[in-house]
């Protein structure tokens, strides 16, 4: 039987939501504060995800300028219907769900309408259409009720898909299966007569689990279903290979089966640094409801894949290339920080900048924002998706003052980040690892001095460190390291925080302005499975492209 490799999403890809048109798969995660928000991939088999746009892509739709990172859009949910699709999120402001809105398309590929505003505040929105074709919104909020068995409540209201405005009375749901635990992340199904209720309970971390409620009414009464929590791995060792489990969404393939996507983290001696993860767990549906990878109870790294599916050649997970920037639009699978770079992109395309320059180069004008602010630094990144990765770039840059930076940055969040530049002080260009400080500036530590021309920057990640080197030749041999820091520094353990790391170009003018710039010959992201590990050495698949 081909079998698949979890996780299906690899890195930062948190709360997946799903839904499935004739053969199509469209699924849906958090963005948080990176731009383009709110990702859309496409598949046909559950296993092989390719991007398919963002739902939010132009700024008059929504504006994160001021945001934390962690803040942002969280949770979205989506669903079809009678030929149009709808998505629901937060925008989450001090970790807070400020505002609930709705965008649809009739292609999941956009373009998406601007959100409307539910008027509703809270988390974890969710949309069920009933049999009947009314569509019924819910929500997860501090309880109000009086009759309160828990710390939040779902709730739901109907939706009226012509004014896309919420209508009618609302109703208290359910307080959870855990008392005492916050619940949320809900979703709604309805199989065979009965109405079923999923939710998220335990936080987002090691207690993190799926529970459920079942109803013959839509608006209830709800009953909690004793064998929650239906999936979970709090109850494993702290070493067992996958955790924080939680946040499902269901879907039923053509062939009769149902599939679970949820989130979870790899962690590394009890850190993890990749963000939270989308997997992949089979459902079988029983007189008491859906059965949770009914094999072993838990989410599997290696899982028996989807009926119709050939994944056996698949290996998406061990190498993933990103080819050079070409063009003024942002690559797919890279992203920037709450807003569009616009300007910033200064000349992209075929200019004569070195003898071994293909025309395909990315001119990067420098910020004086920085990765410390709230505003959109001039920092192009993806996400760290293999634990075994590296960032690497070849920078033409000539700076200005020691104010001026260019080359590549790691980040986690505002307060946790570092970057490898290039910069200027009284002996002339130097290449500088830089740390983040929290509440102040950046902190400059290990330099050294390179002369003229282009240099090769590279942020190497393995299960002990994130290493920084350059070298000023193509000759591997002349690489100079000037700092490990532990990797377990970006984990979301020990920085905080709901995004994994991500890595990219990076230049500041550090609140100066300055019409400096600074070209990035080529910017890729390489990762590899253990076995194949080399630091500071590109892979066939990288000199090919070049």
């Amino acid at each position: 039987m081909p079998e698949l490799i979890n996780p299906v999403l690899p890195g930062c890809h948190p709360d997946p939501s799903i839904c499935r048109v004739g053969e199509d798969y469209w699924l849906v995660v958090s963005s948080f504060t990176y731009w383009p928000a709110l990702p859309v991939f496409h598949s046909r088999n559950l296993v092989d995800w390719e991007p398919a746009g963002h739902v939010i892509d132009r700024p008059e739709q929504l504006s994160l300028a001021g945001l934390e990172t962690s803040d942002g859009i969280w949770a979205p949910t989506i669903r079809h219907h009678e030929g149009v699709y709808y998505v629901v999120s937060t925008v989450a402001d001090g970790r807070f769900g400020a505002y609930n809105f709705v965008v649809t398309a009739t292609d999941p590929r956009g373009p998406w309408s601007d959100p409307v505003d539910l008027g509703v505040t809270g988390i974890d929105p969710s949309l069920f259409f009933d049999a009947d074709g009314r569509c019924w919104f819910t929500g997860c909020r501090d309880s109000v009720s009086p009759h309160a068995t828990g710390p939040g409540e779902i709730w739901m209201q109907e939706l009226d898909l012509k004014t896309l405005q919420l209508t009618g009375p609302e109703h208290v749901l359910w307080h959870g299966a855990v008392k005492g635990a916050w619940v949320e992340a809900p979703h709604i199904y309805l199989r065979d007569g009965v109405y079923y209720l999923l939710a998220a309970e335990g936080g987002t971390e090691r207690n993190h689990s799926v529970t459920a409620a079942r109803s013959s009414s839509v608006t209830g009464p709800w009953v909690t279903d004793p064998r929650s929590p239906l999936l979970t791995h709090r109850h494993l060792s702290g070493d067992h290979d996958i955790q924080n489990v939680g946040h499902a969404d269901l879907v039923d393939t053509p062939y009769g089966e149902s599939w679970a996507f949820v989130l979870g983290v790899r962690p590394v001696d009890g850190t993890h640094t990749l963000g939270r993860e989308t997997f992949l767990v089979p459902v079988e549906w029983t007189d008491a409801g859906p059965v949770f990878a009914p094999e072993l109870g838990q989410v599997r790294l290696d899982e028996r894949a989807p009926r119709g599916s050939d994944v056996r050649e698949r290996e998406t997970h061990d190498v993933l290339d990103v080819p050079t920037l070409g063009t003024r639009d942002l690559p797919v699978g890279w992203s920037g920080l709450r807003g569009p770079l616009g300007t910033l992109l200064a000349r992209v395309g075929a200019q004569e900048l070195s003898p071994g320059d293909t025309g395909r180069s990315l001119a990067l004008a420098l910020s004086p924002e920085s990765l410390s602010g709230r505003g959109t630094p001039a920092y192009i990144a993806r996400r760290q998706q293999h634990l075994f990765a590296e960032f690497r770039a070849e920078v033409t840059f000539e700076p200005l003052s020691s104010r001026e930076e260019a080359g590549l940055a790691l980040f986690h969040a505002g307060h946790r980040w570092a970057s490898l530049t290039l910069t200027l002080d009284s002996a002339g260009r130097r290449v500088v690892v830089a740390t983040s400080e929290a509440g102040g500036g950046p902190q400059r530590g290990s330099s050294f001095s390179v002369g003229p021309g282009s240099v090769v920057l590279s942020i190497t990640a393995d299960t002990d460190a994130y290493e920084f080197s350059f070298l000023e030749t193509p000759d591997v041999a002349d690489r100079r390291v000037l700092a490990r820091h532990a990797r377990s520094d970006f984990s979301s353990e020990t920085a905080g925080g709901f995004v994994g790391v991500h890595g990219g170009a990076y230049a500041t003018s550090a609140g100066d302005l300055t019409d400096s710039t600074a070209v990035f010959n080529w910017l890729e992201y390489h990762g590899r499975p253990p076995r194949d590990h080399v630091p500071g050495q590109a892979s066939p698949a990288t000199n090919a492209q070049r």
